[in-house]
């Protein structure tokens, strides 16, 4: 059984047709990235996944299940901006999601609770490379820490399912690298199911093992969101790479912008 089953999925809001007709089924432990053109729908489909919005049509299922109405422990998501509180250390920012998890009312742990979750807190942010800046805040850490420390907030409740939205597109190419090998290092090791939204092809390619194009097919310029967009591509990317490159190659420009054709033998196996 799949662990994500999409099934038939349209979202509206009024008169403007985002989604229509998603049907997709993901393993568990995929890597799933997606491009597509600006306002295509892409970070829609997330709020979807995350549970903060509901479909206007079809459903998703996890492990044959409806999906919880409310975003759970299950599911962890990153932003493109930093969703870290200012006022907390690096470590308060971590173990603030177990204490509200834990305690909702007071959200504090004492005791013995309060140690466990101060060591799961430890353990998760020395796995993303912060375990030195534990009581720093986070405007000492630099865009790549607070991205890191992002990362850690949204691990420490060990979800199965990691929603990422743009989550590098604001760092400097040589942090985004670090960035993207701390993520593979992250999901192999977790075996997560990851879906990521990206503006940048090659980052799509390098990262998934499995690429998917939202556009939108249909278009009525007397009624411009009548039509919403669908998955036009779903590239597998731990086989065959020339069909995976035929496929680049294929996307018409205002997927593909200016971006230049990656280099897939690095792609991620």
């Amino acid at each position: 059984m799949s662990a994500i089953s999409i099934q038939n999925v349209w979202q509206q809001y009024d008169d403007n047709v985002v989604l229509e007709n998603l049907n997709l089924d993901v393993a568990s432990g995929e890597f799933i990235t997606m491009v597509g053109a600006s306002g295509c729908g892409k970070s829609t489909f997330l709020r979807l996944l995350l549970g903060q919005e509901k479909p206007s049509k079809g459903q998703i299922l996890l492990d044959g299940e409806p999906l919880a109405a409310e975003p759970g422990p299950e599911r962890g998501v990153v932003f493109q901006r930093y969703s870290v509180f200012p006022h907390l250390t690096v470590l308060g920012n971590v173990m603030l999601g177990l204490e509200l998890q834990s305690s909702p009312l007071l959200g504090r742990l004492f005791g013995s609770q309060r140690k466990e979750a101060r060591d799961r807190s430890v353990a998760i942010l020395e796995s993303v490379g912060l375990g030195h800046a534990l009581n720093q805040y986070p405007h000492a850490l630099s865009g790549g820490m607070q991205q890191r420390l992002a990362i850690a907030q949204a691990l420490v409740k060990t979800p199965r399912i990691l929603l990422l939205d743009e989550p590098f597109g604001a760092l400097d190419p040589g942090i985004r690298k670090d960035m993207h090998e701390l993520l593979l290092s992250l999901w192999k090791k977790s075996g997560l199911t990851v879906f990521m939204v990206t503006h940048d092809l090659t980052e799509g390619f390098t990262l998934g093992t499995r690429l998917m194009v939202f556009d939108k097919t249909r278009i009525d310029p007397q009624a411009p969101g009548a039509y919403g967009a669908r998955i036009t591509y779903d590239i597998p990317l731990n086989s065959d790479r020339l069909a995976a490159r035929a496929a680049l190659d294929a996307l018409p420009e205002r997927i593909t912008g200016k971006a230049a054709t990656p280099d897939l033998q690095g792609a991620s196996a």
